[in-house]
């Protein structure tokens, strides 16, 4: 019987193949030390991400014991509630992420991803992570909250922080628990500034008393403000190097961009799929669930594998081959149902936007396989270095 521990930092190099053992060896996948249940298949996990009555989001979506429970020390935000108090959270914050106000920044964050770009012309070489990647994200957000340029670095800083483990770590260690508390603190200062000095940016208009009839709590955006910084920059920092890492060991696929067969943003879903930034969550399971002849029981925990069910050959043929002409409706990066991401059509128009800008400047760039770095985390996949030549 196979072992799965997502604790296990050797398998970020390579968890596929763990994971295509677990889809084949049995529906459920059982780990008593740990104390959870793993779904692997597409079908199981896409049933779950729908039915939020008996997988619940109420004790967080992490494993790590501080940001588990009803008394869990790292927060994160409406992601830790079920309808209809997680209906009512995201309704007051969501206008900001419709398809039309997406589109709508376009302009700005090619403007951010040229200015980064530019740059970096005829530097030779460079850490993709450092110098774009890891910076492109973060500038928006960061325009979207209102965070002055100067504090966009140590923002990251902590928020890097807080998502990194060392082998053997089993939880959130105090480097990051206590970057989440400057995390916090910083923004309990900026919201105290925009109660007296508002501005144009999303965090005024959240204060404002007459934009909703019902306004957020100072816990709740601080939550919010938590929950942007960390999985809205991280996610799609890591999406953007994986899309240049994958089409880098792909010679077929980059032939695909350079002739215009593929468009930029194939590359980004196709890159969803096959490699995806986060790669479980975990469910409370509010009544006994029978799934394949097994039980998983009200209380317990269970480990939805995104990363598997993307790689399900049941769903995706030849699943393990990199392809950017695939169809990639079907996957779940971005989860199902009522906690579908909210900032799905941003994380697509960053990924499609810094790929059609880093390939007018950059087509020949080549990875540097002996300098790459992965992260360290329990449920994020993607790179802390990931040096380039030019």
């Amino acid at each position: 019987m196979i072992e799965f521990n997502p604790y296990a930092y050797e398998i970020h190099e390579d968890p596929y193949p763990i994971y295509a053992r677990l889809r084949s060896e049995a529906p459920v996948y059982r780990n008593e030390e740990l104390d959870f249940w793993a779904l692997a298949r597409h079908a199981d996990v896409l049933a779950a991400f729908k039915d939020v009555k008996r997988f619940s989001n109420r004790f967080g979506v992490s494993i790590d014991p501080s940001s588990y429970g009803p008394h869990a020390r790292i927060g994160t935000s409406f992601l830790a509630m079920d309808p209809p108090e997680h209906t009512r959270m995201r309704g007051l914050v969501s206008r900001s992420f419709t398809p039309r106000r997406v589109r709508e920044m376009e302009p700005r964050i090619r403007a951010i991803a040229v200015q980064r770009l530019d740059r970096l012309v005829g530097a030779g070489s460079f850490d993709v992570i450092g110098e774009f990647a890891g910076k492109l994200p973060m500038d928006v957000i960061s325009e979207m909250l209102g965070v002055p340029e100067a504090d966009r670095d140590e923002l990251r800083t902590w928020a890097d922080l807080l998502v990194h483990r060392e082998e053997g770590m089993m939880d959130v260690p105090r480097e990051g628990a206590a970057a989440f508390r400057k995390i916090l603190d910083y923004f309990t200062e900026l919201i105290a500034e925009r109660r007296k000095k508002p501005g144009g940016d999303l965090l005024s208009a959240l204060l404002e008393p007459a934009c909703a009839e019902d306004r957020l709590t100072d816990k709740e955006l601080l939550g919010f403000c938590n929950l942007m910084i960390v999985a809205g920059n991280e996610t799609t920092t890591k999406l953007i190097a994986n899309a240049l890492y994958w089409l880098d060991r792909t010679p077929t696929q980059r032939a695909r961009i350079a002739s215009g067969q593929a468009t930029k943003s194939q590359w980004v879903e196709e890159t969803l799929r096959f490699d995806n930034s986060t790669q479980m969550l975990v469910r409370t399971l509010a009544e006994d669930v029978p799934l394949g002849g097994t039980t998983l029981e009200k209380g317990g925990r269970a480990l939805l594998l995104v990363g598997s069910a993307n790689r399900d050959e049941r769903v995706f043929p030849r699943a393990d081959e990199y392809d950017l002409t695939r169809d990639c409706t079907r996957m779940l990066s971005f989860g199902q149902g009522t906690h579908f991401c909210l900032g799905a059509s941003l994380a697509r128009l960053e990924g499609a936007v810094s790929l059609d800008e880093w390939w007018k400047r950059f087509p020949d760039y080549h990875v540097d396989l002996d300098g790459v770095v992965r992260v360290h985390s329990v449920n994020v996949r993607g790179f802390a270095k990931l040096p380039v030549r030019v």
